[in-house]
């Protein structure tokens, strides 16, 4: 099982999307600055998270995520909370 997962900086407004076998070990890395190119914006608040039975289909729903209309759903979740 993978998860496709969206963050959200506490110190700026920016999104992070990724996809993981394991999120809560994910998250700590973010939130740990384990992850270089995005350390500078931890901590990181976890605001979506959608399960994917394959690799194939993680890297597609990341992938979209990513896109414009990806990025409108992520604003209308960010805003519901």
């Amino acid at each position: 099982m993978y998860y496709v997962y969206v963050i959200k900086s506490q110190k700026k407004d920016v999104f992070y999307k990724g996809y993981t076998n394991n999120i809560l070990r994910r998250l700590s890395e973010h939130n740990n600055n384990k992850t270089a190119s995005i350390k500078h914006l931890a901590p990181f608040k976890l605001i979506h998270v959608e399960i994917c039975v394959s690799l194939g289909d993680a890297i597609k729903l990341e992938k979209f995520f990513k896109s414009g209309f990806g990025r409108e759903i992520i604003q209308e979740i960010n805003s519901a909370t």
